[in-house]
């Protein structure tokens, strides 16, 4: 797995469709009933255990949104413990609510992890796996060009996502370096680059005045500079960590 969906609205529609489905399975199955749950106690467990997956993947949304971001890469190590995060705060989440007045559950932390918790994860895993496949089918095919737009009407470039290099701060502007017909060129867009850096998550800062596309890093020159395709930039001591770190995920 080298992508991940980081919208935010299509996370929280997967996240809704899994609090249904838990809900449902849940009430009617009922996988942990020992004949002694009433309706009004199955209906809350049901109810609660649902919204408590609800908000605890969107939580992950935001937590994986701001790595991927940081990383500009996705693998199956970073997929799993993602899974495992959530099933962490899942956790702590359904244990604080089955202790909580409304249902003041009378198991203690180990009982209510091995009789009950195990098999909710079990039964919501496979769902969530699927369900996070799926989501990648749904990142638009247009991300792969990228239309970078500045203050003024005539501030547009159109390029493909693999040709832009980096971009550069410029005062009240920023600098766009790409790569057309295997030459490097350049334009200026009014802009910031905070707001680049917020329309084009892949790319990552490596000082604060510049940033990079991944995919274009070679090697480097020395401890303060690093080399990318055409060009060479100043990599700040803040950022050089975040940069080292991803030389093993491109």
């Amino acid at each position: 797995m080298k992508q991940l969906n980081i919208s935010i609205k299509h996370n929280l529609v997967i996240g809704l469709l899994i609090t249904l489905w838990l809900f449902v399975f849940a009430f009617i199955i009922k996988p942990f009933d020992d004949g002694t749950i009433n309706f009004r106690a199955w209906f809350l467990i049901s109810f609660g255990f649902s919204v408590m997956a609800f908000l605890c993947y969107g939580f992950l949304t935001i937590i994986q949104k701001s790595f991927y971001k940081r990383l500009g890469k996705w693998n199956v190590g970073l997929e799993i413990t993602a899974i495992f995060l959530f099933h962490v705060l899942y956790l702590i989440g359904d244990f604080t609510f089955y202790k909580s007045p409304i249902l003041n559950g009378g198991y203690n932390f180990s009982e209510f992890f091995f009789i009950i918790f195990i098999k909710v994860a079990l039964i919501l895993t496979p769902v969530i796996i699927l369900a996070r496949r799926y989501l990648i089918k749904l990142i638009p095919l247009k991300d792969d060009v990228l239309i970078i737009k500045g203050e003024n009407r005539l501030d547009i470039l159109k390029i493909q996502k693999a040709d832009l290099v980096c971009v550069s701060n410029a005062q009240n502007y920023v600098e766009i370096f790409y790569i057309e017909n295997d030459k490097l060129h350049s334009k200026l867009i009014r802009s910031s680059l905070k707001k680049v850096q917020d329309d084009f998550g892949f790319l990552i800062q490596i000082h604060r005045s510049h940033l990079i596309n991944p995919v274009h890093f070679k090697s480097w020159r020395n401890t303060n500079t690093i080399i990318l395709t055409q060009i060479e930039l100043p990599v700040s001591k803040n950022y050089r960590d975040v940069l080292l770190a991803l030389q093993f995920c491109i």
